[in-house]
């Protein structure tokens, strides 16, 4: 069932008929929703039609085509034919809802090619200017349009269209653009203390009503930043936009009480939309710098485990490897390689040292190619290279090695349309340890593929060498080669 809500979509690029009805559906539903909360005859209280659309085509670069577009205005027409008459005026209004869809869309979509999606605080930034930018020119042709069938003039009417664009493009992009489809059906329940910010933030918004007063609409902004940094940027994103719907709705309808002695006018709405958007887009400036900076940490635990040149695990990140194995409770008998490619130094000196990088690196992925998924590569400094394997039993770490062995001596390595053979002598070092002492098994093992390393160097290098019992040497001669 979770692998089944996993891979649902409601578009797909392959499917124009599916992404046409998704439209035209999504277009109608939440056409409806803003219709439901008008506040005055041709202006809602919340319209997130326009938001949600332009987080559609900007999320889903293979809808931006112009017969798409005209599905959703279609839908917009047929809804307000059926529901109002407005006639001649309906025409101009829908332009304008489709003039922000299209703005914000493509100056979205032009981020993404320039930017290449990587979160950045600027680009929350940004997304808030997109929507100040496309606000601005759907309440031009908004107000025109709504001229002709409200009592307002332009100005008042101007002052509505783009509050009401804006926030609800503040709040509801951002959340469009990150939202994913939940992995179950019925999610698990966070822990108690993971609450605590959305505990912080149901409060702010109950101490807004029973405080009240222009200042009250800032009551959230400290709980959604403490959101920012406790939760993903989808959850900030959509936390955010929850709150400043409600407060928007509760504004409205007086319940949080911005001018005590009043009653509710445009100009007070106005203050209130801007100021909700204002405060919106904090906490995603900071969920968005959150997620960079994690993003940032996480490179440089990588570089750190990760050996830059061969792809491999570094010294360090091997052992750190070997920690996190600790937590497994079983235990295992574990084979320790050390592997030593011969002649290194006159590859380095007769090719260079950009010959010299590509042999190691080549070298480290067929390594990690016969490996698999048994056991981990690790490079331990210059040419030397550590496997480590639950092998079961000495004689198949044995085998492993020789497979190994085998597989380096097998396959030349091409410079520069020159024919380079390289070979690897091998020492290993096995025994059985118990999770807990797992590092400290491995470094005593290493000690022993090192005395065994250099066996196999003495016998006449391309060799493997290792204790198979307790009076028993062996030191494979060369073959397959």
């Amino acid at each position: 069932m979770s692998s089944a809500i996993a891979s649902f979509k409601l578009f797909r690029p392959d499917s124009p008929l599916r992404n046409t009805v998704g439209i035209f559906v999504l277009t109608t539903l939440f056409y409806f929703v803003g219709a439901e909360l008008r506040l005055v005859e041709a202006l809602s209280l919340f319209w997130p039609l326009n938001g949600v659309m332009a987080g559609v085509f900007a999320r889903y670069a293979y809808l931006n085509r112009l017969h798409y577009y005209a599905v959703s205005y279609v839908a917009m027409l047929m809804y307000d034919a059926v529901t109002t008459s407005w006639g001649i005026a309906s025409v101009v209004i829908n332009l304008s809802n489709m003039v922000f869809i299209v703005i914000v869309a493509l100056l979205v979509m032009r981020d993404k090619r320039l930017l290449k999606g990587r979160p950045d605080p600027i680009n929350a930034l940004r997304l808030f200017n997109y929507c100040l930018i496309a606000a601005v020119f759907c309440a031009l042709l908004g107000a025109f349009g709504s001229v002709g069938i409200d009592s307002k003039t332009f100005w008042p009417l101007f002052a509505d269209w783009f509050s009401e664009q804006f926030s609800t493009g503040v709040l509801i992009v951002p959340c469009m653009l990150t939202v994913k489809m939940p992995q179950r059906l019925i999610p698990s329940l966070p822990a108690p203390e993971k609450c605590l910010p959305v505990l912080a933030l149901i409060i702010s918004v109950v101490a807004s009503v029973v405080i009240g007063g222009a200042g009250s609409l800032a009551f959230p902004l400290p709980a959604l930043i403490w959101c920012a940094v406790r939760y993903s940027l989808p959850a900030t994103c959509l936390l955010t936009f929850l709150t400043g719907a409600v407060e928007v709705i509760l504004v409205a309808n007086s319940i949080i009480n911005i001018a005590v002695a009043t009653p509710l006018s445009t100009p007070l709405m106005f203050s209130a939309r801007l100021g909700i958007a204002t405060m919106a887009i904090c906490p995603v400036m900071v969920s968005v710098s959150v997620a960079a900076i994690n993003s940032l940490i996480k490179q440089v635990s990588l570089r750190a485990d990760f050996d830059f040149l061969t792809h491999v695990y570094s010294r360090s990140g091997l052992y750190e490897a070997l920690k996190r194995e600790e937590a497994h409770r079983h235990p295992r008998y574990l084979t320790v390689m050390l592997l030593d490619i011969d002649y290194f130094k006159s590859i380095n000196d007769n090719y260079g040292h950009e010959c010299g990088d590509r042999v190691l690196a080549t070298f480290a992925q067929k390594v990690q190619k016969v490996v698999g998924e048994e056991g981990m590569v690790a490079r331990m400094g210059g040419e030397e290279f550590a496997v480590v394997v639950n092998s079961g039993d000495a004689r198949k770490g044995i085998e492993l090695a020789e497979r190994i062995r085998v597989s380096i001596a097998n396959h030349p390595f091409i410079w520069r349309q020159q024919t380079l053979f390289i070979t690897v002598s091998i020492g290993l070092g096995s025994g059985k340890s118990e999770s807990w002492q797992l590092t400290e098994v491995f470094t005593r093992l290493m000690a022993e593929a090192d005395d065994y390393l250099y066996r196999s160097k003495k016998a006449g290098r391309n060799r493997t060498s290792a204790r198979l019992s307790d009076d028993l040497i062996v030191a494979e001669p060369e073959s397959g080669t």
